[in-house]
């Protein structure tokens, strides 16, 4: 029998009907990736990274599968294709986006390829990510800063 591994997503979009892209982004996520285990409530946040006029929503959703990580990164980015988006993020370049999923963390893994990096590199100095996570998963620890999330959000002064 699988292993089932417990892996956090941050969802977020600012183009369309922004919560619709989102709650359609989790009908397929757990379609097609495992068992939504715990959701963040929808957060409004202004864009990081780059200027735009469209607020973003955002949360964080706990998901329980049995799937490996980089089939679950691969789903993910197709869900995203699925759902409307168009480009993604260059060389730290933003745009507007209907829907964007990122992987953020999966238990213990670290992963560190050109494709995929987990825990994801900047998740912990993001509030529009740190506080939906703390919602629904205050006392995880980061793999690689040996922090709980609590611990991680209080130094970023949240």
């Amino acid at each position: 029998m699988a292993e089932t591994n417990i892996v956090y997503l941050a969802l977020g979009s600012n183009l369309g009907d922004k919560q619709k892209n989102i709650e359609e982004a989790l009908d397929k996520i757990e379609e097609r990736i495992g068992n939504i285990t715990s959701l963040s409530a929808f957060h409004l946040t202004a864009p990081v990274g780059f200027q735009s006029e469209n607020i973003f929503v955002n949360c964080v959703c706990e998901i329980a599968t049995t799937i490996e990580i980089q089939k679950l990164f691969v789903i993910t980015q197709d869900i995203e294709k699925e759902i409307g988006r168009t480009e993604k993020s260059i060389n730290g370049q933003y745009v507007d986006r209907r829907i964007d999923i990122d992987l953020i963390l999966a238990g213990d893994t670290i992963i560190d390829t050109p494709e995929l990096i987990i825990p994801h590199p900047r998740f912990h100095t993001r509030s529009f990510v740190l506080d939906p996570l703390y919602e629904i998963a205050p006392d995880v620890i980061h793999p690689v800063l040996g922090k709980s999330i609590r611990e991680i959000r209080e130094e970023l002064g949240a």
